[in-house]
């Protein structure tokens, strides 16, 4: 079984509180003179059939890009799982590609790898695995696991990796391009970003 590009739907995790940095909504704050979310939209469009940004406020600036903004249908800043959630219901595809807003570098081949190993486990959820940790919020996920995801946020589930690992998730070891998934937390995240190229 073969998952081609146009059954993905990619979706862009802006929905947090950005507690770290201050409360700035991440997905605005700027890098290389554009806002965050858009170097992630560059690095996932390609990859994907269809584009959303998952967000809960901003979402008139967000949606300037070009892209569906869906908030989250449960809770309230009920972190990625509810993003996640949220994706599957409005997505029009058969599967959910998830990144962070705040993760510029997200490599080229990140949805080919994911779906090959989903795909070669028969499985319904694949991971970004570093050093063997999982990297819960970059996952290719197939959207009849909403009604799983949707029980286990009415139960207080908030852990994307707990969920993950209960859904047997294939994990994919990226550890070749470890630094593609850096995320930018804090303010030296940023300012050490700020001097990459």
């Amino acid at each position: 079984m073969e998952i081609a590009t146009r059954d993905i739907t990619g979706v862009i995790l802006a929905g947090g509180r950005g507690s770290r940095l201050g409360g700035v909504d991440k997905g605005l704050v700027p890098l290389h003179g554009r806002p965050l979310i858009e170097h992630v939209i560059d690095a996932l469009r390609p990859q994907v059939g269809a584009l959303l940004i998952s967000a809960n406020r901003n979402r008139d600036i967000y949606a300037s890009r070009g892209y569906p903004v869906i908030a989250d249908v449960m809770g309230d800043y009920d972190g990625p799982l509810a993003g996640m959630l949220s994706a599957m219901r409005a997505a029009g595809t058969a599967y959910i590609l998830t990144a962070p807003c705040d993760a510029p570098s997200i490599p080229a081949d990140l949805a080919r790898r994911l779906a090959e190993a989903l795909a070669r486990e028969n499985a319904v959820a694949s991971t970004v695995s570093l050093q063997g940790r999982l990297q819960p919020v970059f996952a290719l996920l197939r959207c009849t696991l909403a009604g799983d995801l949707e029980h286990r946020l009415k139960q207080g589930e908030r852990g994307a990796g707990d969920w993950l690992r209960r859904q047997q998730a294939v994990p994919v070891d990226f550890s070749d391009a470890a630094g593609a998934f850096m995320n930018i937390n804090t303010l030296q995240e940023l300012q050490a970003q700020q001097h990459l190229r």
